[in-house]
């Protein structure tokens, strides 16, 4: 064999053999292995964020390089989240589109580059963690050359880096949904991003609460582990992030006035504006009642803190709360939110979401069923059996009884409004084999519509909380083109109200039937709370339907002869709240 040549230099060390490598991969070498004896610079998330983390254009409005100082209210929620801060769960109640998911992303970086470890990042679905995957995850590692270097490429053949996977030097990000138990029970993990908490379905996968399942990855790492929970609020008394921040030391950022210096938190009550007039929009100081307008905000940005308003339960948990009051300029102006306030005012749908998106604060459900009486005062005049002229497509809710099965068909229109078209009572229960051929002749039966058309039955759903094993054997065989079976389960879930279908029949070996029957899952507690807020809008004066006025958007018209028992039945529930034995409260109908 020929001598080396002058221009390479003998490998030695463990494990290495007699091979020779050149000039350029000894001193690749040597840089690595500087880097790896070299401490890492001592930096917070924040600091880490401002010197590496660049926006791109698929995810960002204002691509380029990220800067703190552009949303100052971040920087503390972010250092609390660096290695250094002995806290150990982070609290985000907060509006919509004010930074918390890029915050979030600077967290994600910070620990692929400076603090590697196994990771866990949870969305309310698997699909939305696919979607946050490919929009804020991917583009947050293309954009960072520190981050390109650790994070290994996609390769169809390399499983380090897939959809919902991401290694790293020394760790591994995890993507995955609330709704799946299996991914949040996967791996251990120091690092927990629990986004969007509030839209989290109640159970995953029946296996109980998401939150609970996800930090119980973290809690082999006792004091080293950092969770970050963030969510726009929803329900009072529901709120899984208003729980969390009521808990903690509740804390909100106090900016001065420009006239007077008084330090206060950010009130929708003191932003005024002229009645009809929101461009006049304007700030009113609690000390001095000086107008403070829009262009203050930066410098009062600049100089704001965040400041304690309570005692927390567990001194490792902080909590933080933020309107959109604080946008920066340029985003979301206090000219805007009194327009939308404005627009929201008589809709109680229109005014949750302002309170929730715009204001960062839960809503509170009335809880009040509708007044039978009322209901009956208002009834209208149809035969029963008719389809309304309003009403584009029949659908029929079935309820099993011992000794029957009622069927309500309900005519829909535009805007959601309705009309119950038949009450039926099959007479017999689901021991009564005539009784469930009777159910079956529903579904080719035809009701006749005003304008001369005749209409069959949409879709047909039915309860299987009774006799379930009848109800799976009759929508057999009947089919699942027109039959939906559907079983109600406890708590509010506006992200998913409606879930499925889940295959539940399966031979003795597991495999599934493929004409098994295919069950829905429905949030019951969310359609009785929009039912009952249906039921109690007002509607217009008979003059004013003769003047063109028309009925607001999910207007439940009731016919003649709807007795009063069922209207009693229908109006029967009230929403109330109830303490958990760990002392939690819930709304329960």
């Amino acid at each position: 064999m020929s001598a080396p040549s002058s221009t390479a230099l003998p490998r030695s060390g463990p494990g290495l053999d007699d091979d020779v490598v050149g000039f350029d991969g000894a001193e690749a070498l040597l840089r690595a292995w500087s880097r790896g004896i070299r401490p890492d610079p001592d930096l917070t998330v924040s600091e880490w964020a401002d010197r590496h983390r660049w926006l791109s254009s698929r995810a960002s409005a204002e691509p380029g390089r990220y800067r703190t100082a552009r949303t100052p209210y971040m920087r503390e929620i972010m250092d609390r989240l660096s290695p250094g801060d002995p806290v150990q769960r982070v609290v985000f109640m907060k509006a919509a589109q004010i930074g918390a998911t890029e915050a979030g992303s600077c967290f994600i970086g910070f620990v692929m580059h400076h603090a590697p470890g196994p990771m866990l990042a949870v969305q309310p679905t698997v699909e939305l963690a696919k979607r946050n995957s490919r929009q804020r995850i991917d583009p947050l590692i293309e954009e960072s050359p520190e981050l390109r270097e650790r994070v290994k490429p996609a390769r169809s053949r390399d499983a380090g880096n897939t959809m919902l996977s991401k290694e790293f030097a020394g760790g591994i990000l995890i993507l995955t949904g609330a709704n799946s138990a299996v991914g949040l029970r996967s791996t251990p993990a120091r690092y927990i991003f629990l986004d969007e908490v509030d839209a989290y379905p109640a159970s995953a996968d029946e296996e109980g609460d998401p939150v609970t399942l996800a930090e119980a990855r973290s809690l082999t790492f006792a004091h080293r582990r950092k969770v970050f929970l963030v969510s726009t609020p929803t329900i009072r008394g529901l709120s899984r992030i208003e729980r969390e921040f009521e808990a903690s030391d509740q804390r909100r950022f106090f900016l001065p006035c420009p006239h007077c210096g008084e330090m206060q938190w950010l009130k929708f009550d003191r932003l005024r504006w002229e009645k009809g007039q929101p461009e006049t929009a304007a700030y009113h100081c609690e000390g001095c009642e000086a107008l403070i307008a829009e262009h203050h905000k930066t410098a009062m940005l600049a100089a704001g803190e965040w400041r304690a308003t309570a005692t927390a339960a567990d001194p490792l948990t902080v909590g933080y709360h933020l309107s959109a009051l604080y946008s920066p300029v340029g985003w979301l102006s206090w000219a805007r939110i009194a327009r939308a306030h404005e627009a929201a005012r008589g809709s109680d749908e229109a005014m949750r979401a302002f309170r929730n998106t715009i204001l960062g604060e839960t809503w509170m459900e009335t809880g009040e069923a509708p007044d039978w009486q009322r209901l009956a005062d208002r009834r209208e005049a149809w035969a029963p059996g008719t389809v309304p002229a309003g009403g584009l497509f029949l659908t029929a809710g079935t309820d099993v009884q011992k000794d029957r099965i009622e069927v309500d068909v309900w005519a829909w229109g535009r805007g959601l409004e309705s009309w119950l078209v038949d009450h039926i009572v099959l007479v017999g229960g689901p021991g009564d084999p005539a009784c469930w051929q009777k159910l079956t002749d529903l579904l080719g039966r035809t009701w006749a519509h005003e304008n001369g058309q005749h209409l069959t039955i949409a879709r047909l759903a039915i309860d299987t909380g009774f006799e379930t094993s009848a109800v799976y054997g009759w929508a057999r065989q009947v089919g699942f083109s027109q039959v939906a079976p559907v079983k109600g389960v406890e708590g509010f879930n506006r992200a998913s109200p409606v879930t499925g279908p889940t295959y539940v029949d399966a031979t003795v070996a597991g495999k599934r039937l493929r004409r098994g029957a295919r069950l829905w899952t429905v949030a019951t507690a969310t359609f009785k709370a929009e039912t009952y807020r249906f039921l109690r809008q007002e509607r217009p004066t008979a003059e004013e339907i003769a003047a063109g006025a028309s009925f607001p958007a999910g207007t439940v018209h009731l016919p003649g002869w709807a007795d009063g028992e069922w209207l009693k039945q229908l109006t029967a529930e009230q929403l109330v709240t109830v303490k958990s034995k760990r002392g939690f409260t819930k709304l329960e109908w």
